[in-house]
């Protein structure tokens, strides 16, 4: 239970973090998603129901403060948990380039998930896609730099989490 307190503590702050450099990037217009980092450590370390709980947690802060039904977010965090969580035996997430690509692949899945669930409440659908692809690129690149950090943070959490051995 500890781990999954102190896993779900730091996607607390990475959502922090992520939500006040959107707030200083709203006058460029710039909105950056990071969905895929918020749930690939807990899918890729921690068992099914602890994991699950981290993801639905994260998903419930998300809603909160967006503009979208309650309980999107938690949904498609579950179903992105769901997915990486089976899948982490045949991918490479023992070292942070692995984990980094597969938040990146999380984070592009859920992204365009998010978008084609609500591209229908923007007034001009069709000319939403342009600044949404502008969004994804940014999104995945802040991903990529911020990443290594945010894996190491987590990692460095459960280590000091977990009751010392006897």
């Amino acid at each position: 239970m500890r781990p999954a307190l102190a896993t779900f503590l730091t996607v607390l702050l990475l959502w922090a973090l992520v939500a006040q450099a959107n707030h200083a990037l709203a006058a460029s217009h710039v909105y950056l998603f990071v969905g895929g980092l918020l749930v690939a450590q807990a899918a890729l370390e921690l068992p099914l129901h602890f994991g699950m709980a981290v993801s639905l947690l994260a998903g419930c802060v998300c809603d909160a403060n967006a503009l979208v039904p309650f309980g999107t977010h938690a949904l498609l965090f579950a179903g992105a948990h769901a997915v990486l969580f089976n899948l982490r035996d045949r991918m490479p997430h023992d070292e942070t380039a692995g984990r980094v690509v597969i938040a990146l692949f999380a984070n592009l899945a859920l992204f365009l998930a998010l978008s084609f669930l609500e591209i229908d409440r923007s007034p001009a659908p069709a000319a939403s896609w342009l600044r949404l692809f502008a969004d994804l690129a940014c999104s995945q690149i802040f991903l990529a730099l911020v990443a290594p950090w945010f894996f190491a943070l987590q990692s460095r959490a459960i280590e000091l989490a977990r009751p010392a051995s006897a």
